[in-house]
This record gives structure tokens, sequence and C-alpha cells, in this order.
């Protein structure tokens, strides 16, 4: 069944965590009201998603992924990329080829999210 998505984000610091996604994506956030936690909505030019605090602990390192990890279209990884890391992220999985597809890397965001950014680019090898 396929049909519309919906992607959360949990952080520590719910601040941190708008502020890096509004100055990377220029996502939108809206607090929603009458919830039993605090919850923001996320507005992008794709999917809706929303923000909520971490519920439990962060898994501790060394740790693999555990996430359900989204990727994003950008129109230039190499900006991006810089972007992410100049407003505190780090790379996961550097810049990389799927060939004929697209260019694609891993980043973790200020709240130790793993997320990743795509560059379509039939040309990719």
């Amino acid at each position: 069944m396929n049909g519309p998505s919906y992607f959360e984000i949990q952080a520590e610091d719910i601040n941190r965590a708008r502020n890096f996604y509004q100055e990377i994506f220029g996502w939108k956030f809206t607090k929603a009201e009458g919830l039993p936690l605090e919850y923001w909505r996320i507005e992008t030019d794709g999917p809706r998603g929303g923000l909520l605090p971490r519920p439990a602990p962060r898994p501790t390192m060394p740790s693999g992924t555990n996430a359900f990890v989204c990727s994003m279209e950008v129109k230039n990884l190499d900006e991006t990329s810089v972007k992410i890391i100049s407003l505190g992220g780090h790379v996961a999985l550097p810049k990389f080829a799927v060939p004929g597809v697209c260019w694609q890397g891993y980043f973790l965001d200020t709240e130790g999210n793993t997320f990743g950014i795509f560059q379509p680019d039939p040309q990719a090898k």
C-alpha cells in the first residue's frame, strides 16, 4: 500500500533541532496545542512531519543506526553538506554515487539522529 508519508524527529533539545532543520531545509514548525507532550508539526515541500522530545535515552556508542532513516532531496549536495557541518551536524557516511541515480550522503543532526541527503544526477558514477 503506497500513500502519503509522515516522519518524526526526536530531540533532546527541541529549539536546537528546530533551528538546525529550519536552516538546512527551510522547514516551518508550528507548535501543536492540546497534546500530552510538546509536539511541533513540520511543513516541508514534500512529506509532513513532527518534532518531539526523545522519549527514551539515545543508544550509547558504539552503536549502529537505531532508526528509520529518511533522506531529503537537495539541489546541491556539496553546499548542503557544508551548511550541515557549519550548524553542528556530523558526517556519518561521506558523499557517494548511486550509479545513474544520484549522489547520496548521511549525517548526524545536533540530536544524534541519522538522516540523508541526495542530489539527483543520472550521470553519477
